[in-house]
């Protein structure tokens, strides 16, 4: 039998508890706290933060103390379903993720325990954590960027209250087939009309 200290029981539990699929709950930030991570491996975390931030528009910052553990797998969840990807990770590697980037501004809200979401759409990660933080009072969003604009809370919402690409293109498609579903109707009653005119002499 193999017995683990109980800083591995701690690291392991994390890990069933949270998987690493989405969001970087237990392996990283537990494991910093409790035993360290190698150069190696912070060096792996900044370059997984960094392919991240390369291929998203909109960055999303947010304190997740207190927020309970089956509370943050339905966030995951949801944020999955959206195309939204989670990180729990320190601050100090996060800076070193953005730094030379469009999002190093965000460097000045990176304080105290946050979640960071990625998205490439513009604003799926600010409306997946703003939805969230109405339900969960402490659950706090911090700021996030656009295309490296730094934007404050106010700013998030803002982002978050902007339909998303999906939605948008269903509005134009409808815009567009208004006229067209409105000519054919048109179109259906002139060739009525024209067909009573042609049968009525034979009447």
């Amino acid at each position: 039998m193999v017995f683990l200290p109980i800083s591995g029981w701690l690291v392991a539990l994390s890990s069933y508890l949270l998987p690493q699929s989405a969001l970087w709950w237990g392996e990283t930030t537990l494991q910093e706290e409790i035993l360290g991570l190698s150069k190696s491996e912070k060096e792996s975390v900044i370059s997984e933060v960094s392919r991240l931030v390369t291929g998203s528009q909109t960055v999303v910052l947010a304190e997740y103390r207190g927020v309970s553990v089956a509370d943050m797998t339905r966030l995951r969840a949801n944020a999955r379903s959206a195309g939204v990807a989670l990180s729990v990770v320190k601050n100090t590697l996060a800076r070193k993720a953005v730094q030379g980037s469009v999002f190093e501004p965000l460097s000045s809200l990176m304080k105290g325990p946050l979640l960071y979401g990625f998205s490439s759409d513009a604003v799926a990660a600010a409306k997946v954590v703003t939805e969230f933080a109405k339900q969960q009072p402490k659950f706090i969003v911090q700021g996030g960027a656009y295309q490296g604009t730094l934007l404050n809370v106010e700013g998030v919402q803002q982002l978050a209250n902007i339909p998303s690409r999906e939605v948008l293109l269903g509005q134009l498609l409808g815009l567009m087939q208004s006229p067209i579903s409105g000519l054919a109707r048109v179109l259906s009653a002139v060739a009525e009309s024209r067909a009573e005119a042609t049968a009525a002499p034979a009447a």
